[in-house]
């Protein structure tokens, strides 16, 4: 889902030794962590999966403000579930970091001083119950859209991740399109709303997929080194094309006066969004991006005691074993 602040880097290692990796690269091997890698490629994996699971834990914060109000305990138990899944993502891509030499808590420090990013989608507000059903229909089909790709990501471990989050994204997906479904059939008024959760999170889902290529100036090492696989643009129309006839199904329209269809490219040809908007929202200047850092901030100080709980725990073991030797 989430590539929007992926950087390379000039390598400086031996001119061999880089041609042998693309050589694997090329052939379709996977990079296991133990193995070789150029320096450049090493960071932008980190700061691609480091972004990848900021956003999966950021974005518990829209729909977990959601829990206590659900209309039914059945779409409670539904969110719950969601957003349980959600923090579970993050966790394995934490997981798929470290074995890059990076700790859970660097990356953390990293978001928390502002040297990494999550994704522009979780700094707009879920205003109403609708805004759930948009963000699981269509922020997690962005996600889908973006993820299904990196099962075939060059990493080992990150691709491996990706086979199990992709299956339950898929889950999320439904689950805020049967929301929509209910909404939109529903009273003239859930209507109303359905339409309203979709006019305000259109522009911000097309946005996750990154600038347009024209724009992008990462992706072409990004891409040979198969840690991207799809451009920005390409993973766009892509997304376009499979949502307008859901939401024609539907009874909704999307909020774009320039949606048509063109029988040439086969496709829906459609309004760029705003990327100014953008730009402003990863500068830190969107609706909620104070509120989600300030709660990312409460959560690290208000785990602190449990984490030197666990080293601590973690060092009497380990003494206890020398002992025991």
């Amino acid at each position: 889902m989430y590539a929007q602040m992926v950087k390379s880097e000039a390598s400086t290692d031996d001119p061999e030794l880089l041609a042998a990796f693309q050589a694997r690269i090329d052939a379709g091997e996977k990079i296991e962590p133990k193995e070789w890698m150029p320096e450049a490629y090493r960071k932008t994996l980190i700061r691609q999966i480091g972004q990848h699971a900021h956003s999966e834990i950021v974005g518990q914060l829209p729909e977990g403000n959601w829990i206590t109000r659900a209309p039914t305990l059945e779409r409670k138990a539904i969110l719950l579930a969601k957003v349980q899944d959600e923090a579970g993502h993050g966790l394995y891509l934490y997981c798929a970091a470290e074995t890059l030499g990076v700790s859970r808590d660097d990356l953390t420090e990293q978001l928390l001083n502002g040297r990494m990013k999550y994704s522009s989608i979780f700094n707009y507000p879920t205003l109403t119950w609708a805004d759930i059903g948009a963000v699981g229909w269509l922020v997690d089909g962005a996600a889908i859209m973006n993820q299904v790709p990196l099962q075939r990501t060059s990493f080992g471990p990150y691709s491996r991740a990706m086979i199990r989050i992709c299956k339950e994204e898929s889950f999320h997906q439904r689950q805020g399109y049967d929301l929509m479904r209910a909404m939109a059939t529903g009273t003239a008024e859930q209507k109303a709303m359905a339409q309203d959760a979709l006019n305000r999170f259109w522009y911000p889902a097309l946005m996750m997929f990154g600038p347009s290529d024209k724009e992008s100036i990462h992706s072409t090492q990004s891409m040979a080194w198969r840690i991207k696989i799809n451009t920005n643009d390409e993973l766009r129309q892509k997304f376009v094309d499979q949502t307008v006839p859901q939401a024609q199904y539907l009874g909704l329209t999307i909020p774009d006066e320039n949606l048509v269809w063109n029988d040439e490219k086969g496709g829906w040809d459609f309004s760029e969004p705003d990327w100014s908007e953008f730009y402003e929202v990863l500068k830190g200047n969107g609706p909620c991006n104070t509120d989600r850092m300030e709660a990312r901030q409460k959560a690290w100080r208000d785990g602190e005691w449990f984490r030197e709980g666990l080293m601590a725990h973690a060092r009497k073991s380990a003494a206890r074993r020398v002992a025991a030797e």
